[in-house]
């Protein structure tokens, strides 16, 4: 599994524990979501310049990924594009832990297409009808469109794996829950998505928001058939009215003390919320930034 990693370590700090608070420093281990991955390497940055003598390790690998480590209380911080799972949760309490749930911004996913796919807009019914076991829809002429370079027209669908937490709410919010059909392309990783989108002309997949790029197209979503669309965008995420806008989470082993609260009042402070603003997802609230 690609891991994506930061290990940032102050000036004469030599691997401490992450719970402890001595006077050379910190480590706070920070782990899962794959959609936050690059915003959370984005704070831990910035945080050492706030707080020199903490160190934040990010890694990568999805939202089960992240829930796994708090539940076995190898991770400070979970981060997460979706809520905790009940099991989850009862397993964090077996191990003593009671999870606190933190929404650190809010992000639209996105669905991406090839930057040659004429198609400009399209309905939670019919991503559903490509997506979900028993869906109609398999090749880009049933959506009244002729893709350029894609031969035979059929419609390739990238997906995440089952540990991410992008791929359990697609799942949910755009399928009710519906089975994936079998033979998508599923990837590791957020920007493995739009990487091979860019590359393959028949191709459709979902991700962050923030993984757009110049090279592939974002449609507008309806969330009813025959009903007007929304652009994915910062605002339409921030008021919700783009139909699979979502929240993005973090969360601790209990409540947070020490320095795992001073970090977390950070990220959800004006610094912190701008850094997540530039990265191309919305902020909890509005901020001014520079």
């Amino acid at each position: 599994m690609r891991k994506y990693a930061v290990i940032l370590w102050a000036a004469g700090f030599l691997g401490l524990s992450s719970t402890a608070g001595f006077a050379a420093g910190t480590v706070i281990e920070n782990k899962g979501s794959d959609t936050l991955v690059n915003v959370a390497q984005s704070w831990a940055e910035a945080y050492q310049k706030v707080a020199p003598h903490v160190s934040v390790a990010v890694s990568g690998g999805g939202s089960g990924t992240g829930f796994a480590a708090l539940i076995n209380g190898t991770a400070d911080i979970a981060n997460a594009s979706r809520k905790i799972k009940r099991i989850e949760k009862n397993q964090a309490n077996a191990n003593g832990h009671e999870p606190v749930e933190f929404i650190v911004g809010y992000d639209a996913l996105a669905v991406y297409v090839h930057k040659q796919n004429p198609l400009k807009a399209i309905s939670l019914e019919k991503l559903a009808a490509i997506y979900g076991e028993g869906g109609k829809i398999g090749r880009w002429d049933q959506l009244g469109v002729n893709v350029p370079g894609c031969s035979g027209q059929e419609i390739i669908r990238v997906s995440r794996q089952n540990n991410s937490g992008t791929y359990a709410y697609f799942r949910e919010a755009v399928m009710d829950k519906m089975d994936y059909k079998s033979g998508s392309m599923d990837m590791h990783g957020s920007k493995d998505v739009t990487d091979l989108v860019e590359k393959t002309p028949c191709s459709i997949g979902y991700s962050g928001l923030a993984y757009a790029t110049d090279h592939v197209k974002m449609l507008c979503i309806a969330e009813k058939e025959g009903g007007s669309c929304v652009t994915p965008s910062e605002t339409t995420a921030a008021d919700k009215t783009y139909p699979i806008a979502r929240p993005l989470f973090m969360y601790t082993k209990g409540v947070p003390t020490g320095e795992v609260k001073k970090y977390l009042d950070w990220i959800l402070s004006d610094e912190g919320q701008c850094i997540i603003k530039k990265k191309g997802y919305a902020p909890v609230r509005p901020v001014t930034c520079e």
